[in-house]
């Protein structure tokens, strides 16, 4: 014990202030983590580990700002038990902070033994790791790894899809027939990938739409299926409404238009679940 608590100081002093400004930003897990959920943990995290706690000790609330009410701050050392995906180096020790809920006697649980799932980085010491948030770390079960296994893969592939930021611009254009028209959407991306929705409606057809990763406006694209990357990248990050100013059509109707295949996609996509915030 002599030795953790050395490191348990050690620790503390170096991460309690690297974990605080995203503590506020947590809610308590309301049920099992949503797709997601796991995307929003692994697609920041430089290493996603599996490991077994040895050892945990409360930090004091001195010790531990910003943490959120009702939640107290672990240092925890825990046995690697598999790299799950990252290329970094980490030793078979690994130790860290993570943020718990409390019970009613302000007690955090018992999770010696326990397995568990971490999204992190290197904090930039031997052994040490930051969690990307101060509650990644959810409990190791083989339904979550077959869950977490292909987002991963997705993540990793050389054509993963790029976030998306926002939407750029929006144009409908009148066919030449009443109620044909085609609504193009351009979205923003980190990196600058290109990505745009088409919209086709056709007289007595029901409308179809699909996305396009490629700089080609492509009428065959598909919608993304629900839960994958291509679709968490939409669905989870178009705004609630259509900025006005990406609006560029001129003629109100078109306007309207465009306004309404905004809202179909959404509606197509469905809600982005999440249980945690």
């Amino acid at each position: 014990m002599h030795h953790f608590t050395k490191f348990k100081l050690a620790l503390a002093a170096g991460l309690a202030m690297a974990a605080a400004p995203a503590a506020a930003q947590q809610a308590p897990a309301a049920g099992a983590p949503t797709y997601a959920d796991l995307v929003d943990l692994a697609d920041p995290a430089d290493l996603v580990i599996r490991a077994q706690i040895r050892e945990q000790a409360l930090l004091r609330p001195e010790r531990a700002p910003g943490v959120r009410p009702g939640y107290g701050r672990l240092y925890v050392e825990a046995r690697t038990l598999a790299l799950i995906s990252g290329s970094e180096p980490i030793g078979e020790s690994i130790r860290y902070l993570v943020d718990v809920p409390l019970d009613e006697d302000g007690d955090p649980p018992k999770l010696k033994k326990q397995e568990v799932v971490l999204f992190a980085r290197s904090a930039g010491r031997p052994g040490e790791i930051q969690l990307i948030a101060p509650t990644a770390q959810l409990r190791w079960s083989e339904a979550l790894a077959g869950r977490l296994r292909p987002i991963l893969t997705e993540l990793t592939a050389a054509d993963a899809p790029p976030s998306v930021l926002g939407v750029r611009d929006i144009l409908s254009m009148p066919g030449n027939l009443a109620g044909e028209s085609e609504t193009q959407m351009f979205l923003n991306t980190d990196g600058d990938g290109p990505v745009s929705i088409t919209v086709i409606r056709r007289p007595n057809m029901a409308p179809v739409w699909g996305v396009s990763w490629t700089e080609i406006v492509d009428q065959a694209a598909r919608p993304p299926s629900r839960d994958t990357l291509a679709w968490y990248r939409i669905a989870c990050f178009l705004p609630d409404d259509l900025p006005a100013e990406a609006n560029i059509a001129q003629d109100p109707a078109s306007r309207a238009q465009a306004e309404e295949d905004f809202r179909f996609v959404q509606q197509s996509l469905g809600p982005c679940r999440r249980n945690r915030s």
